[in-house]
Parts: C-alpha cells; sequence; structure tokens
C-alpha cells in the first residue's frame, strides 16, 4: 500500500469531524477477500476505527441495527456494497472483490438480513464506485467461478477478448447476484464511475500496480437528540 499511516490516522480524524461522528464510534474490518458478514452492536465501537491491529479479523461485511455507529471499509477497485433498510433501520456494508463477489458475499448480506426478518424487497442496495469491465481484465480461471454461479442467466457480465481473456464487469456481477437473492432491481443503485479510469478522484490496486493509497466507505446511523435519527 502507498498510504502513511500517520497521514491516515489524521485523515479519518479530520473526517469524523467534518461528519461529526466521532472516531470511536467507528467500526472497521480486516478485510480478506472472503465472505464472513458481522452482526454489530455499540459494545464494538471503536474496533478498527484507526486501527487494522484491533479491527475484526478475517472480516469483509458489517450491518447493524444500532445508531450511532459508523461502518466503514476500505477499497482501491474492488466493489462497495451499501445496504439499508428504512423500514426497519438495517444498514450494512461489504467489501466485494472478485473473490466476494464470486462467492456472492452479496447474497450472504441478503440472507443474513432475512434471518433477523427483513424482506429481500425491503431492501435498497447502492453499488459504489469500483474498477469498470474495460479496465478489468481477468483469465478463465475466474470466468470459470462467474459461470458458475450464473448457469442460468442469459446475459452474462464478461466478454471475450482473446484466449483465456475477459473483461469483467464486476458491479454488474454483483447486481445480479442481489437481484437472484430477491433484492428488486429498482431497488439497487449503481455509480458509472471505474476507480481506474478517473485517476483523478480515485485510487487504484490496478492502474497503480499495486502500490497505492485506500478509499474510506462509510454508512452509520447519527443519534440526534429530539429529532430521531438521521443517516450519515
Amino acid at each position: 500500500m502507498g498510504d502513511v499511516k500517520e497521514t491516515v490516522c489524521t485523515n479519518r480524524r479530520k473526517l469524523s469531524k467534518q461528519l461529526q461522528f466521532p472516531l470511536e464510534h467507528w467500526i472497521g474490518a480486516e478485510q480478506i477477500h472472503d465472505t464472513l458478514i458481522r452482526k454489530v452492536t455499540k459494545s464494538d465501537r471503536g474496533k478498527g476505527a484507526n486501527s487494522y491491529s484491533n479491527a475484526f479479523e478475517g472480516t469483509d461485511g458489517l450491518y447493524t441495527k444500532e445508531e450511532g455507529i459508523l461502518l466503514t471499509l476500505c477499497y482501491a477497485d474492488c466493489v462497495p456494497l451499501f445496504f439499508i433498510s428504512p423500514e426497519q433501520k438495517m444498514i450494512g456494508a461489504a467489501h466485494a472483490g472478485w473473490k466476494g463477489t464470486v462467492n456472492e458475499i452479496a447474497r450472504y448480506m441478503i440472507e443474513a438480513w432475512n434471518n433477523e426478518g427483513v424482506e429481500a424487497d425491503n431492501i435498497f442496495v447502492a453499488i459504489g464506485p469500483s474498477i469498470c469491465e474495460k479496465c478489468y481484465i481477468v483469465n478463465d480461471y475466474v470466468i470459470n467461478f462467474v459461470e458458475n454461479i450464473l448457469v442460468h442467466t442469459d446475459k452474462k457480465p464478461y466478454n471475450l477478448l482473446g484466449k483465456g481473456q475477459y473483461t469483467l464487469d464486476l458491479p454488474e456481477l454483483n447486481k445480479l447476484i442481489l437481484m437472484r437473492a430477491g433484492v428488486p432491481q429498482e431497488n439497487i443503485l449503481m455509480t458509472n464511475l471505474c476507480t481506474s479510469c478517473d485517476d483523478n478522484m480515485f485510487f487504484s490496486h490496478r492502474r497503480d500496480k499495486g502500490k497505492t493509497g485506500r478509499m474510506l466507505s462509510y454508512i452509520g446511523w447519527k443519534e440526534t437528540e429530539g429529532e430521531g435519527s438521521r443517516k450519515s
């Protein structure tokens, strides 16, 4: 990574003040490109807020039903997924690189919420900036995983470039997985921004050949006195 730890800590403190969301109320995860999702509560606040040393180990997804918690995850080409059910006051975030995507971390989040009594058609999902299809070239090994989870899907989110080389649309693949999990298409919002193309806005692991920083994504419910709560 190209980040300087002291700079990262300073930037997080600055963002905390801008958001008016105390840093000690943030929660972060180790993120290992897997599918483990954790439900968190106020008792977990501060874990991973400013250091990986005390973040949730081996975790790539977080969700909560409690206010006063900011769920945070970091990215540099992988797909940020944000989940919300306004009716049930549930929020969540997931980190979906190609491994997490083909192992269906998006579906696991929906299933976790189903187990909490939240139906898929009451879940809204935003798919944030990630590497776009034209910038993301993969091989047969990756595409085999994609084909295995989209056996009954006619339109595939990849195109053959040449022998063993494909472009892969990771955001679209996550959208298809969400829809198969029961989330209505109209409940899914997807940006067209690319972390690789838009080099003046984003870090990109692939574009910068592995030596780059990370973007922080976040979602949370603020605690407000006398006014109820509001989303951040």
